[in-house]
């Protein structure tokens, strides 16, 4: 199914006992651009641990937890260094990480954050969604690979991820988005303002016929 269409998202609804850090708006609303990074959701568990869900659209993704989280969801492992290729040659790369802290640790971990190196800082944090898209930096953008890890699933997490990436890309004037979308998946998209075949347009594939 291709589903194809301009869309103007509507801000994201979490229905889960989290505290929604940005407030909602929709892209006519909002005077400022998408920070490249921010806390979308916080919540805290029954242990008093502090869990942080990180939206961030500067590509931060690492091609082994990639793999991992297309492991996890189920998707047929393909060649790291196409991975990496596709990453890197990607107009835009968003990603949801989980950062959790200890009950009492903020402020330590506010001081670790200071005297520590990127890497580490890397480290602890783990991918728990991506989506990405591919432009002509001008008219046009795909939405491609976009998968959020099962434990996380069914909080509103995939919805607010795309829903992300897609204001950034108009926010950067790009306002055709396409995307290709399985058959289950079809009502999703169509939620967040796709249209599957507008206008009897049709996505065409080529295939090698030997």
């Amino acid at each position: 199914m291709h589903i194809y269409g301009a869309v103007s998202p509507s801000p994201p609804l979490l229905k889960n006992p989290t505290q929604v850090i940005e407030a909602p708006s929709t892209v006519e609303e909002e005077e400022e651009p998408l920070p490249e990074e921010f806390v979308l959701i916080e919540k805290t568990h029954p242990d008093g641990s502090i869990e942080q869900i990180i939206f961030s659209s500067v590509g931060d993704v690492d091609v082994n937890d990639l793999e991992a989280l297309c492991d996890k969801v189920g998707w047929p492992r393909r060649p790291l260094s196409k991975i990496a290729a596709a990453l890197k040659n990607s107009y835009m790369v968003a990603a949801l990480h989980s950062v959790r802290k200890s009950p009492g640790e903020e402020m330590m971990n506010i001081l670790v954050y200071l005297e520590s190196s990127l890497a580490e800082e890397n480290d602890q944090k783990k991918l728990i969604g991506m989506a990405r898209a591919t432009s002509d930096h001008a008219f046009n953008a795909t939405i491609w690979d976009v998968l959020v890890d099962p434990d996380y699933q069914g909080q509103g997490l995939g919805k607010a991820l795309v829903e992300k990436l897609i204001r950034a890309l108009l926010q950067r004037d790009i306002g055709n988005i396409t995307l290709f979308a399985d058959s289950q998946v079809v009502e999703f998209y169509r939620n967040l303002g796709f249209e599957p075949d507008p206008e009897g347009i049709k996505g065409m594939f080529w295939y090698p016929k030997y």
